[in-house]
Parts: C-alpha cells; sequence; structure tokens
C-alpha cells in the first residue's frame, strides 16, 4: 500500500485528506494491537522534541512510543532551545535536521510550527499550538472508533472555549464525516475561518459543523461528549474572568442524560474536576479519558511510522 504522507510534516489536521486521516487511525490500531511488530522500526533515529510548554501525556507519549519502537527521544525544554532568542527558528530546524529523524514541537505560537516545517528537512509533527492540537484529535477519533465502531455520521460535541482543541475537533471530524458542534459561550467562538473552512470539508465528505451557544441543542443525541480546559496555558491572567462565562457549560451528569445512552465522554487532561467537568462523569461507563490518554502514543507512533516512511 502506497504512503502519501511519506516525508510530510503534520502541522494541522486541516491539510489531511479523509484517505490520509483513516490510513493514520488504520495503522494507530495495527501498532496498538501489535507493537512488537514495530519494535525496530526506529532503531537507531532520533525524535527531537522541542517544549515552550509542560506536558505529562505529550512527553511521555511521544517519548515512550520512539522508544517502543526501538529509537531515542532528546527533551529540549525552554532552557535549552530559546526560540527566536538565542538563535532563528530557520537556524535550530536545519541543525535538528542534521542530526534527528523526526522533530515534534510544543509550542506557544503556530507560526514557530509553521517555520519549523518550512526550513526543515526531516517532518515536523504539531505537538500542541495556540491554534491547533492535531495529535489529540487523532487520539480521540481513534478512541470513538474503538467504543463506537466508525466515526462517519456520528454527532459529535465539544463544550467549552472554542481553543486549539475545537479547532482540531472542527477539522478531524469534518473530514470524518461527522456532525460536529461547537457549543461554547457569546464571545469565545472558534475562529471563524476554521468554521468556514470546516464547514467547506463537510460538505464533501457528508459532515456538518454547528456552533451554538445552546447545550440542549448541542448535547441533545449525541454520540461524543468533550471539554477541555476553560483557561489554557498562557492564560491563567485571564482566569477567573473566563470563569464566569463557562460555569453554565460544564459537562457533567445532567448533560449526559441529554446524549445517547452510549455516547462517549472525553477530556484531554489535565482536568479540573469541578469546573469544566465533575469528577464523577469521568468515572461512568461512558468515559473513555484514560483509552483516549494511552491512545495518544498509539496515534503518535503510527504518526511517525508514516511522516518517516517506515512502514
Amino acid at each position: 500500500m502506497s504512503n502519501p504522507l511519506k516525508g510530510k510534516s503534520l502541522v494541522s489536521l486541516a491539510h489531511l485528506s479523509p484517505d490520509e486521516l483513516h490510513l493514520i487511525l488504520d495503522t494507530a490500531a495495527k501498532v496498538k494491537k501489535n507493537p512488537r511488530e514495530y519494535s525496530t522500526k526506529f532503531a537507531g533515529k532520533t525524535l527531537a522534541m522541542i517544549f515552550q510548554k509542560p506536558s505529562l501525556r505529550t512527553r511521555v507519549s511521544f517519548e515512550a512510543g520512539m522508544t517502543q519502537m526501538g529509537g531515542h527521544a532528546i527533551y529540549l525544554g525552554p532552557t535549552d532551545i530559546s526560540i527566536g532568542k538565542r538563535e532563528t527558528t530557520e537556524d535550530i530546524a536545519l541543525v535538528l535536521s542534521r542530526m534527528c529523524y523526526i522533530i515534534m514541537a510544543r509550542t506557544f505560537g503556530h507560526d514557530i510550527v509553521e517555520d519549523l516545517a518550512k526550513y526543515a528537512k526531516v517532518p515536523v509533527i504539531n505537538g500542541l499550538s495556540d491554534f491547533s492540537h492535531p495529535c489529540q484529535i487523532l487520539a480521540d477519533l481513534q478512541t470513538i472508533a474503538e467504543r463506537r465502531g466508525k466515526l462517519k455520521g456520528l454527532r459529535f460535541t465539544y463544550l467549552g472555549d472554542g481553543n486549539n482543541v475545537a479547532h482540531s475537533i472542527l477539522f478531524g471530524g469534518a473530514i470524518a464525516g461527522m456532525h460536529v458542534s461547537i457549543v461554547t459561550p457569546e464571545g469565545f467562538e472558534p475562529n471563524a475561518d476554521v468554521v468556514k473552512r470546516s464547514m467547506e470539508i463537510a460538505a464533501k465528505t457528508g459532515g456538518g459543523v454547528n456552533v451554538t451557544r445552546s447545550i440542549e441543542e448541542g448535547a441533545k443525541n449525541a454520540d461524543v461528549l468533550y471539554t477541555d480546559v476553560w483557561a489554557s496555558m498562557g492564560q491563567e491572567a485571564d482566569a477567573q474572568r473566563r470563569h464566569a462565562h463557562f460555569v453554565p457549560y460544564q459537562l457533567n451528569m445532567g448533560v449526559l442524560k441529554l446524549a445517547n445512552p452510549d455516547c462517549v465522554v472525553l477530556h484531554c487532561l489535565p482536568a479540573h474536576y469541578g469546573d469544566e467537568i465533575t469528577y464523577d462523569i469521568t468515572r461512568t461507563k461512558n468515559s473513555a479519558v484514560f483509552d483516549e490518554a494511552e491512545n495518544r502514543m498509539h496515534a503518535q507512533k503510527a504518526l511517525m511510522l508514516l511522516l518517516a516512511g517506515a512502514v
């Protein structure tokens, strides 16, 4: 089978075709089922991991994933690389390309990931930016497919801030042919261009996109309920103001009752229990929060294998 992703970078899910998305998810399922088959794929190879933000799941999932495939990952924190200060993003990309097989970056500005992908001679993966979180949504889609057996036609509802996670849900859900609803208070809607582009994608895949302030409209008969923190890293100073707006949009047992009985509950973690989500809902049979966290590793293994042309 041909691999159209070989040699490419992943900066945003918007750049994936439906076939490429399903290739990643199908590969992730194979990697998860039979990890030993891929245990030497990256022998002698190195993954460079650039972090401007702290992380649990992103660091551990990439580092453990690379190790399990026979490779090695190097953590480059804020004090190791001062992007744009100590040296240019272009120079960093060119230097790392001489020594590493893949570059992953978890940054504040999306432009940094774009520049790394522009100048690097090896694949670059967006581990998170202020605009997009593609790796998270790949894991989310893998988790939903495991629970529900399909993606196309499902109702995927997100409650909360129209942030980087919401943007990637819009793109990923639309590409998969899902019906995506973003439920958010006025003034916190996702980027208008992202909504427009997602609608255009959904029109081709049989999906749909809706942005609403009505929890009942968004959650009724939902197959997936998803939320994220109300104040992302870098927004701490605005947390109190945001809290007042988002309290009515908490994902709790009352919202779950509006959804389908076999609805899948997701949260990308870390969770602030009692704020955007209640503890009890994450311990129900509907919750796949920790399957979702584990699948970060499997989805990213698949992504690295495909971008590097190792499968």
